[in-house]
């Protein structure tokens, strides 16, 4: 038995709340989503951050199932997820509080394509409004060719403008990977969303994207970048203390990063930049050391929640090659890493001070 019980809820732990992600469970096509929410709830796991590829497995499932599945379309059969979705959630008492990846959208040259994504925005628009009343919609940073998009802030700013009107009430949440083509940092993510100055848009805050970007490099013998990396984070971080509004975080994601060999395989794929490559296969949870863990996570972690006085949801998003085994024992051996890594997490929560005195940028 791999599962923990769901610890106790205190209520210094009741400023933050638990969470993980779909994906962190297990791959969408191997274990079916009603075991990763039992994995979940049966290891103190508060909140989902539902990954499409789950919901849309589960729909086509459905459609598997259906004797008109000819006359339907995938959109119609997404929509019969999100129903199930919810009522699954609710008999284990999970909350879904974001639907995500909605990628590669802010910036494309091609506006054709673009009316198209705000096509299929409205239909996330539709799937979060079934799934719960709270809900946020997640917009990843593109890290298309820049032949493909732009960079201009400006017309990253009105597309995400754009994108907070169409989903209004929903909210968006806009975050900047460290692979982004144009926006990589929590820098460059804070000044669109000010660019777009829009109540219900604002910012999501992932450890590893800042560490990876700003301290790391796994293809180097030592796994990071110059000596200067440390002063660069600390630095950062006090920016990100003294600029950023908490009540415009969403959420904050945890995850730390596996030290592996430069000479790795899959650290030198064609065509894939070797920080997303990394992300994809050797994500930990936070504080796993025992497993080769060594970004400076305590570091941000402190910034981004206690110092900055942020209250909400935490949630853990872990990629790695282990999610992609198809024993059936991969969403509860994850669950159960991922308790004892919020554990670990919450002691380090409970013993930061807040921040005090916290000027709020609220936009308006």
């Amino acid at each position: 038995m791999h599962s923990l019980p769901s610890p106790p809820i205190s209520d210094a732990d009741s400023r933050w709340k638990p969470a993980i992600a779909t994906v962190s469970l297990g791959a969408a096509h191997l274990h079916p989503i009603e075991a990763k929410l039992d994995a979940a709830a049966q290891n103190g796991q508060q909140g989902l951050e539902l990954f499409h590829d789950d919901l849309a497995q589960l729909a086509q499932t459905l459609r598997s199932q259906a004797s008109d599945s000819l006359s339907r379309t995938d959109r119609d059969y997404e929509i019969d997820a999100a129903h199930v979705l919810r009522d699954l959630c609710a008999d284990r008492d999970l909350q879904v509080l974001a639907l995500q990846p909605f990628r590669q959208y802010e910036g494309l040259r091609d506006r054709a394509r673009h009316t198209e994504r705000i096509d299929e925005l409205k239909h996330w628009v539709q799937l979060c409004t079934i799934m719960g009343d709270s809900l946020f919609i997640l917009i990843p940073s593109s890290f298309l060719d820049p032949e493909e998009i732009t960079g201009d802030r400006d017309q990253l700013a009105a597309d995400l403008a754009e994108a907070a009107d169409v989903a209004f009430p929903v909210r968006i949440a806009y975050e900047a990977l460290a692979w982004g083509t144009y926006i990589n940092t929590w820098e460059d993510c804070w000044d669109v969303i000010q660019r777009a100055n829009r109540p219900n848009l604002g910012i999501c805050l992932d450890t590893f994207n800042i560490a990876a970007r700003l301290w790391a490099d796994p293809t180097s013998p030592m796994g990071r970048l110059s000596a200067r990396a440390d002063q660069d984070l600390q630095e950062s971080m006090t920016r990100l203390v003294r600029e950023i509004d908490p009540d415009r975080v969403l959420m904050v994601q945890l995850a730390d990063g596996e030290r592996v060999d430069p000479q790795t395989p899959f650290l030198h794929t064609p065509g894939l930049s070797t920080l997303l490559a990394w992300s994809r296969n050797a994500r930990l949870f936070p504080y796993e050391e025992e497993r080769g863990g060594y970004l400076p996570i305590r570091e941000v972690t402190e910034a981004c929640i206690p110092r900055l006085g942020y209250t909400g949801w935490v949630s853990m998003e872990v990629f790695s090659c282990t999610l992609g085994d198809d024993s059936p024992t991969v969403p509860s051996e994850h669950a159960s890493r991922a308790a004892r890594s919020w554990q670990r997490v919450l002691k380090l929560l409970t013993e930061t001070p807040n921040k005090s005195n916290k000027i709020s940028t609220r936009l308006e």
